[in-house]
């Protein structure tokens, strides 16, 4: 008897169709389109030993926008920043916090 391959769960929003084991690696950094050209850019993946809330003081106070941090259930704590700052957001945590590139996904449009 051959097994079948399609009856397997999966998750569909993830980027290479494993299970959630292997995102929690990752660093996401995506975008969300709010009213209009209005936009907001969300991290989630930060490990715990950095503090989120210093983080966000530095990024609010260098990219000149408002952002808080939102507590999920899932996906743990995930810092909300106004507007489109996915590039300034991955030179901020490879430069500063020492990240590296391979583990930063970027996603949007």
């Amino acid at each position: 008897m051959s097994s079948i391959q399609n009856l397997k769960a999966f998750n569909p929003f993830s980027d290479n169709g494993d299970d959630d084991s292997t995102i929690t690696n990752y660093v996401h950094v995506r975008i969300q389109q709010r009213n209009g050209r209005k936009t907001l850019t969300t991290v989630q993946g930060i490990p715990f030993e950095f503090d989120l809330k210093r983080i966000l003081k530095v990024l609010k106070r260098d990219f000149a926008c408002n952002g808080n941090i939102v507590k999920d259930e899932e996906m743990g704590e995930i810092i909300q920043l106004q507007g489109d700052q996915r590039s300034k957001i991955c030179e901020f945590m490879i430069t500063q916090l020492g990240f590296k590139k391979n583990i930063i996904k970027v996603h949007g449009f």
